[in-house]
């Protein structure tokens, strides 16, 4: 039973290791113990990607907790030599700033596991957390005690998350490599999973990452049943397939076993938008923003439900949420070219269409490969009335491997063109290349 602090942000430990060498196993830790305090009924904890939103940023912890909306702060450092770990981690209170615990661990690297587990029972007795039998053992249960494995996994994460193609190719070949090292290693295979998921839904992917995705999604549940991460997986690979039913236990299940995890609400809201549920898909997009208060796509993309269905009075705040947290990411992340892409979209919903083509054209002149890019740009063109433009990117996003039609067919951004024969022309193309994947 939770007696005095609620919620917690774990933000990304400074690798303080002599050749700086070390980031992914610094954001790799602390992933680990995120994981490990999700466990702890009655702490609510901020997700990776909201907590890591800050990472390298010289501000201050109580300014972060506020912002993420939370009542202390667990942040650290690691110094990786040889075989050495150094790790030091310091959890503060966001309303005063003073530490509530602190402690320094040297100790061998095959001890990390050890000293994870210790991180979150220390952080449990401070914030007064009565941990059950049940609890106890959810957190002491490592995933692999193969240090090899543990190694190449946490590799495999940080090229997962910069979400290019080329970095999800390198993190397949990680989560492999970590396999090859422990074959029983369950989150190495949701990872996997997931890099063919986002291979052929985002990159251009072929049918083989589909299959592949649902492959290595059931090997990762049937080693660990109770490992939201796989469900996730799972419910993502077969969502893709337009296996909906069991795309939406799958999710359900995750939620269930992970009330935190941003992804599993995250892509469970794409799957209901594609079947046209659109209210349930407002709903998750709200529980995704919830557990990621950071995030600029649930807002962003709530916001287009909205204009859909012709719910415009409940669009215009939504959208007033959606630029700033856009603006907010942009400020951190000068390149990220999905917040660009999204907050143009805001930018034209919200009238401004001079400043959004301004964004258009910066990303146009940087994003000549990835798909779902192009196709993003296609649409913000056909949204301000550029009708060449638009089917010129849209060619382009389906000549990169851009082929999902029913969420073209849905995506109320290309109304203005739809009549074009150049997009009929491209619907046509797609239908064609489904017959022949189905056949084959």
């Amino acid at each position: 039973m939770v007696k005095s602090h609620s919620s917690i942000a774990v933000l990304a430990f400074e690798d303080m290791s002599p050749e700086k060498d070390q980031e992914y196993f610094c954001d790799g830790l602390a992933e680990e113990i995120i994981n490990n305090l999700v466990q702890l009924g009655g702490l609510r904890v901020a997700s990776r990607t909201s907590s890591f939103a800050y990472k390298g940023k010289p501000e201050d912890v109580r300014d972060i907790g506020n912002k993420l909306g939370v009542d202390v702060v667990l942040e650290g450092s690691v110094r990786k030599t040889d075989n050495r770990l150094r790790i030091t981690t310091q959890l503060i209170n966001v309303t005063d700033g003073y530490h509530l615990w602190s402690k320094k661990y040297d100790r061998e690297m095959e001890d990390v596991f050890t000293i994870q587990i210790e991180i979150a029972h220390s952080i449990a007795q401070a914030l007064k957390i009565e941990l059950s039998d049940e609890e106890k053992h959810a957190i002491e249960k490592a995933p692999t005690r193969n240090i090899e494995a543990y190694d190449f996994y946490l590799r495999g994460r940080q090229f997962f998350y910069r979400h290019k193609r080329r970095y999800t190719q390198h993190a397949i070949e990680m989560f492999s490599r970590a396999i090859e090292k422990d074959s029983r290693y369950a989150l190495a295979y949701a990872g996997k999973a997931d890099c063919h998921s986002y291979l052929y839904w985002f990159f251009g992917g072929s049918s083989a990452d589909l299959e592949h995705a649902e492959k290595d999604s059931q090997t990762a549940l049937k080693l660990d049943p109770g490992l939201a991460e796989a469900h996730a997986a799972r419910g993502l690979a077969v969502s893709l397939s337009k296996e909906y039913e069991e795309a939406e236990k799958a999710f359900e299940k995750a939620i269930e076993l992970n009330p935190n995890l941003f992804e599993a609400y995250y892509f469970y809201a794409s799957t209901c938008f594609l079947q046209g549920k659109f209210e349930k898909a407002i709903d998750l997009f709200k529980e995704a923003g919830r557990v990621n208060p950071v995030d600029y796509q649930s807002p962003a993309y709530l916001a287009f439900i909205y204009q859909s269905i012709g719910q415009k009075e409940k669009m215009e705040p939504v959208l007033q949420e959606a630029l700033y947290k856009v603006e907010q990411q942009l400020a951190l992340n000068p390149d990220d070219s999905r917040a660009i892409y999204l907050g143009a979209g805001v930018l034209v919903r919200m009238g401004d269409k001079k400043q959004a083509m301004e964004w258009v054209k910066r990303l146009a002149a940087t994003e000549r490969d990835e798909p779902h890019l192009l196709y993003g740009i296609a649409c913000l063109y056909s949204m301000t009335g550029k009708v060449e433009e638009s089917i010129y990117y849209l060619k382009k996003a389906v000549e990169a491997g851009f082929a999902h039609r029913q969420y073209l067919e849905k995506d109320g951004d290309f109304d203005p063109i739809r009549s074009h024969p150049g997009y009929k022309a491209l619907i046509k193309d797609l239908e064609m290349r489904e017959k022949d994947s189905s056949s084959t």
